[in-house]
């Protein structure tokens, strides 16, 4: 068995797809195919189960595949303490986010941390299922760090540090009655039709939660995965959104109004396994972050 085998293996998981992974590797698929089934005969077990239209993991794959990461994550350490004692920090972090990050400037703070590290590869993912999806991405090891939006306590298994936060704020065209409405309450917006991200996403679960202690319904007209989408939603009069004040007040044309009861926050985060070892790179980047932000 060898750690490339393993690599390959990992990748294929993680894309469900020989083509993806093959790109994904920049090897051509035949190379990844071999290597799987070379590793398929060294276990003495299938791992994929593949047709034409599906590759799938089997029972042996979904048991090797937290063992595959923890055994590659050790060999990247390892080839990180030799590069530090060579005098640089070397290796890889890859890191997801969502699509806003509030007040933390993360292009800036990739500058920096880039300017200072220049070895070390930094790869960048943005959410395709939300806060949720990043969350799991971590648990499973796909994701070394995840900023994203937690509305309770951490999930087993996450360590989490708190970013920035602010308020939630109801936009809505000025005409709109409820521009000029204080104080603006939850029992006041109930009837209205919303624009709002999917389940999943931070935001979105900070006032699902709220509705429901308050025991209200709401009417989510349009799921949309961008603050722009949402705005150009409500600009055209189907509905009212949650944004937060940070995207809220870079919208134009527009009213933002803060709900005075109950006020709604927007947490934002940064997320690591709690029971992994981080890779030095990774470690390095969490230390820049947090370095950056304000202290109370």
């Amino acid at each position: 068995m060898e750690l490339r085998q393993l690599a390959y293996f990992v990748a294929v998981a993680e894309e469900l797809s020989f083509t993806r992974a093959s790109r994904r590797l920049h090897v051509v698929q035949s190379g990844v195919s071999s290597a799987i089934q070379g590793l398929e005969r060294d276990l003495g077990a299938a791992l994929f189960e593949r047709d034409r239209r599906r590759v799938a993991l089997t029972d042996a794959g979904t048991a090797l595949l937290p063992e595959a990461r923890a055994t590659l994550a050790a060999a990247q350490a390892a080839r990180d303490v030799v590069g530090q004692a060579r005098g640089g920090l070397r290796g890889t972090v890859t890191i997801g986010t969502m699509q806003s990050t509030g007040a933390l400037d993360l292009p800036g703070l990739l500058g920096r941390f880039h300017a200072t590290h220049p070895a070390v590869q930094v790869q960048l993912r943005q959410a395709a299922a939300g806060s949720a999806g990043l969350a799991s991405e971590v648990l499973s090891g796909s994701l070394d760090l995840a900023i994203l939006s937690l509305p309770g306590p951490s999930p087993a298994g996450l360590t989490a540090w708190p970013v920035t936060e602010e308020p939630l704020l109801v936009v809505c065209p000025p005409g709109h009655p409820l521009a000029s409405r204080h104080p603006l309450t939850l029992q006041r917006l109930a009837g209205e039709p919303f624009i709002d991200f999917p389940p999943g996403w931070g935001n979105r679960a900070v006032v699902d939660r709220a509705f429901t202690a308050a025991g209200r319904d709401r009417q989510v007209a349009f799921e949309v995965t961008g603050f722009g989408a949402a705005a150009d939603l409500v600009r055209n009069g189907l509905g009212i959104a949650f944004m937060p004040a940070f995207e809220a007040v870079r919208t134009s044309g527009l009213a933002a109004v803060e709900l005075s009861e109950p006020a709604l926050t927007w947490r934002v985060c940064v997320a690591a396994p709690a029971h992994r070892r981080m890779p030095a790179a990774a470690r390095a980047f969490l230390d820049e972050l947090l370095r950056d932000l304000p202290r109370p």
